[in-house]
Parts: C-alpha cells; structure tokens; sequence
C-alpha cells in the first residue's frame, strides 16, 4: 500500500509540473528574488513564533508521518491474543519476557503496567494520560504547519508589493519594468503554491496518521486491560474485531438458516400463521 502511495504520488506531480510546460518552458517561473522574498519572510515568522526547536521537532514528526506503517490493526489484535494466550498459560507474569520484543512503546508501556500488577482502572488512567498528551503533541505540530501555510500566501503578495513598487519606481524604462514583472506574478504564485502543496497537506497527513495511532492505542488499551481480568481469548478477539471493519475481520457471519435454527424462528412464524388461520 505504501508503494502504491509513492506510486500515486509521482504521477500526480508529474501532470502538475506538465501543466506548466503546456503553455512555455518551465524556466519562465523561476525567479530567484520571488523565491527568496517569500521562503525567507515565511522562514523569519515562524522563528519568531515558534523558535528553532519547535521546528526541528515539527520536521522530524513531519518526516516520521511520511514512513510505512510499522503495524496495523490486525497485527496489533494479533499480538494482543497471542499475549492473552501466553497470559492465560504461564500467568501474567510470563509477559514480562514478551515485554522486550515488542516494538510498539505504546504497546510496550501498557504491557509494563500489566505486569506492575496496576488495577484495571489504574491502567485506564494511565493510558488514557499517555494517548491526551500523545494526541496533544501531535495537534501542535499540525497547528506549527497550518500556521507556516497561512504565512506563505501572505508573504507571496509581500513579494508582489515589491515588484509593483519597482515597476512605478521604473515608469518610462522598460527594462525596469520588464525586470520587476516576474518578480510581481511569481512570487504570488510561490506562497500560493508551497502553502497548498506542501504545508497544507503536511499538517492533513499528521492528523490522518494521528487518528490511526490513536485507533491503535485504544485497541491495545481494552486488549491489555481485558487481558488483566483474564477474559476468555476468544471473547477478548470479538471485542477486538469490533474495530476493524467487516471486510478486515476474520470471522463469518452467522448464516440465516442458523439464526432460525438457534431461535426456533419458523417454527414460531407457523404457529402464528395457524393461528391466524383458525382465526
């Protein structure tokens, strides 16, 4: 999936770069003062909003939000009934010898209250304070890049401002005029561009990838803790299933000749038509 993504993503760079080909040669919309008025004003806000740590922090969540994903759902529920297995074998306490091989920290952190012997809604609170802090992070990041987007566009209309002037200021000589032309149109067009192209999505891809993180964390959440209170593994893999959706999940459905053997459902349907017969 993640190859298809890369895939996907090529192409649709590929028909956005063409279409400025259609119409001349890309080199046209290239135009050094433009490029610097607008990264460089955008650049200087946000180290005045937020400082060269938080950026650093933002770019490496950015980049971690562009990598495959380590595990799915179904192999976080996998995990969870083979612990519920081994639990149920060797005791919780075997869990501890699990506890290193696990890669997950989420994972890892709800195992290693498991096996403190925390009660269940000790380990509610817990995890619960881990996933609101998680999630908390996560939206700053995503603020710091929406932030940065809506500084781009503004300064892109900065860098126009500035090649007006130089036209007025060149009224009379062309060269002047011819000079300040591209500097006014492109840089509209870089804040415009990097804000929608880039920022923009960054910030949508963190909040998508932070949903699916905290899907995850509360699958392993009502998995560890029904695992504390012993549950019956496969009751804790119907619980679990809930999550994914009917296409993921491993179990068939019922079929309705069962249903009405397990309820005695026609037997029922025609007593009460007979009934109504004699009526």
């Amino acid at each position: 999936m993640y190859m298809k993504n890369i895939f996907a993503l090529f192409i649709c760079v590929l028909i956005f770069l063409f279409g400025f080909f259609l119409k001349g040669n890309l080199s046209l919309y290239f135009n050094l003062a433009g490029i610097m008025v607008v990264v460089g004003g955008s650049a200087a806000a946000a180290l005045i909003s937020y400082g060269l740590d938080r950026l650093i922090i933002v770019y490496r969540v950015t980049r971690a939000s562009f990598k495959p994903e380590v595990t799915s759902e179904r192999e976080i529920i996998s995990i969870l009934m083979d612990l519920s297995i081994r639990s149920r074998i060797k005791g919780i306490l075997s869990l501890q010898e699990q506890e290193e091989e696990l890669t997950t920290h989420f994972l890892r952190r709800a195992l290693g209250c498991l096996v403190d012997g925390f009660k269940p809604n000790e380990m509610r609170d817990v995890l619960n304070t881990e996933m609101y802090f998680f999630k908390l992070r996560r939206d700053e990041s995503e603020r710091v890049l929406r932030t940065i987007g809506n500084f781009l566009p503004a300064f892109g209309i900065i860098g126009s401002v500035v090649g007006l002037i130089s036209m007025l200021a060149g009224i009379g000589d062309t060269s002047v005029i011819l000079a300040a032309v591209p500097v006014a149109l492109t840089s509209t067009l870089y804040g415009i561009a990097l804000a929608n192209f880039l920022f923009i999505p960054f910030a949508e891809n963190i909040r998508e990838r932070t949903k699916h993180e905290l899907l995850l964390q509360k699958i392993i959440m009502d998995g560890v803790i029904a695992i504390e209170t012993e549950i019956n593994p496969r009751l804790l893999e119907a619980k679990l299933q809930s999550f994914l959706t009917p296409s993921e999940r491993s179990d068939e459905l019922v079929s309705y000749h069962e249903i009405i053997k397990r309820f005695k459902l026609r037997h029922d349907e025609e007593r009460a038509q007979a009934e109504a017969a004699e009526g």
